[in-house]
């Protein structure tokens, strides 16, 4: 992901934002209810064949690495389908390599969302639609990702889009542009109607536009997009930060937590997942999958 890419990583100030006052309320609906959380940690991709050696044996070959991804994780962050719609027979070969508990967590085709910008896309959103239904009880929540260049200005567009998706289908916004974060009416009111529809709000960490990086929730969700720097040591600190972040969320009701392991350069990506799912099990008492890592891996020693 170029998203966010900077030079000089220690130029970053990588304060944790506070929680966004809106949550408060959210969690006193939440706290009513006592239901086992479901965390999902995972990468954006499965197609690495910088990854052997490190999650995949040695002579594996490309069209088996889902085989072998499915068994380090519970979730991928399916980026392929945002750059081409791949057939329902494809689709329904990879959800039958994963155990019940994976989540496929796909992009919105970049035709809805970059070349139509939402408008006049209903042939394509029924043919995405249709074809993630491949998944059945594996597809987890799917995502729309708007580029940067997509202000408040349109916001009539994302209302009506919004508004247009079947009412339970399980997906989730991320919102690039700077002004959809500042103190603005249009803003409140596309985050107000993402409560009422049950749209998630997407949260992106990274280096280069901590401008967007919020903890607004709009569900009882989180869908969190972490894009690390290559193993650097501020990678495990903002780890470490969203672990105690995170920890306070499920304390206070949420139900369900997909965060995506993101880096510039991929090929550390497994070594980062391994560190983030270590500390989630440690600090909020969970006994999610630890990646199986075939190479050396030391991570930094922490306080338990």
């Amino acid at each position: 992901m170029d998203f966010g890419k900077v030079d000089d990583i220690n130029k970053v100030d990588y304060t944790f934002p506070e929680d966004d006052p809106g949550n408060l309320e959210l969690f006193k609906s939440l706290k009513k209810k006592k239901t086992q959380p479901h965390v999902y940690v995972g990468c954006a991709k499965w197609g690495r064949p910088d990854w052997i050696g490190t999650i995949y044996p040695k002579g594996t070959k490309q069209a088996d690495f889902l085989k072998h991804y499915v068994t380090h994780f519970n979730s991928i962050e399916l980026n392929a389908l945002f750059y081409q719609l791949f057939s329902k027979t494809i689709v329904e070969k990879w959800a039958g390599l994963a155990g019940d508990d994976f989540r496929f967590c796909p992009k919105f085709s970049n035709v809805i969302t970059h070349i139509r910008r939402l408008k006049n896309a209903e042939k394509e959103t029924d043919a995405f639609l249709d074809t993630v239904s491949t998944f059945g009880n594996k597809l987890g929540t799917s995502f729309i990702q708007l580029g940067d260049n997509f202000a408040p200005k349109h916001y009539e567009s994302i209302h009506a889009y919004l508004r247009s998706l079947p009412k339970d289908f399980d997906v989730a916004l991320e919102l690039r542009h700077t002004d959809w974060f500042a103190d603005n009416t249009i803003a409140h009111d596309t985050f107000e109607l993402m409560r009422e529809l049950g749209v998630t709000s997407v949260i992106t960490d990274t280096s280069g536009r901590r401008d967007v990086f919020h903890t607004k929730l709009t569900t009882s969700k989180a869908f969190i997009r972490f894009v690390g720097n290559s193993l650097h040591s501020t990678d495990f600190d903002r780890v470490d930060d969203w672990v105690e972040r995170i920890a306070y969320w499920l304390d206070n009701g949420l139900e369900t937590i997909y965060f995506f392991i993101h880096q510039h350069v991929e090929l550390t990506s497994p070594q980062l997942a391994w560190y983030t799912v270590d500390r989630l099990n440690k600090r909020c008492n969970l006994n999610l999958p630890l990646p199986k890592l075939l190479n050396d891996f030391k991570p930094p020693k922490r306080k338990k």
